[in-house]
């Protein structure tokens, strides 16, 4: 199986439940959904990206310590996962996927993270199966959308995070101090790979 793979590197999770933990990051090309403050648009268009063969992918992967994959996009889901996470689980790994949940999903996930857009809407689905769920605050509205999505959440242990959009940081934080402190049932993620400048 080959996949349209804008990067592979080996880094730290920098944001949600992981952050802090070393991981291969695998980011497919790929995306519709199109998010107007995307700081990846570059993988949007999977057409000028290489497409790398599974084996390649899980042999660069094992060159490292760390035995957890994370499977990034654009939208990973636009493509069939299965075989890359039934690969990486016959090397030891466990998978991590990061998704706005706008495709079915495919393969089997040790992690899953959850990011709904306004601008497509997700499937059901990853409402009961999610692991975490993490809404991107770019203005106040983004409020309103949190709570419309955990009301929908039939999987009482799932993480909930608001995390602020980088380029609008400044602005929204001490909004997202204030919700969490009134509304404690939520946390705060940071990209902390931004901040403290790590690829």
């Amino acid at each position: 199986m080959q996949y349209p793979v804008m990067e592979h590197f080996y880094t730290l999770q920098g944001e949600g439940a992981y952050t802090g933990h070393a991981a291969y990051f695998i980011r497919l090309a790929g995306c519709d959904v199109a998010c107007h403050w995307c700081d990846v648009k570059q993988s949007w268009d999977k057409n000028i990206h290489p497409n790398i063969n599974t084996n390649d992918l899980i042999i660069e992967a094992m060159r490292h310590e760390a035995r957890i994959a994370v499977v990034t996009g654009g939208e990973p889901l636009m493509h069939d996962c299965a075989p890359l996470t039934h690969a990486l689980h016959e090397k030891g790994f466990k998978s991590h996927i990061e998704t706005s949940g706008a495709y079915p999903l495919s393969g089997s996930w040790d992690w899953v993270c959850f990011s709904p857009k306004k601008f497509k809407a997700p499937l059901f689905e990853f409402y009961q199966l999610a692991n975490e769920l993490k809404i991107i605050v770019y203005n106040t509205s983004d409020f309103a959308f949190a709570e419309e999505q955990r009301q929908k959440i039939n999987n009482k242990d799932m993480v909930l995070y608001l995390q602020p959009e980088w380029g609008a940081r400044h602005k929204v934080m001490p909004m997202i101090v204030d919700y969490v402190k009134a509304n404690p049932i939520w946390k705060v993620s940071l990209q902390t790979h931004k901040y403290l400048d790590i690829p």
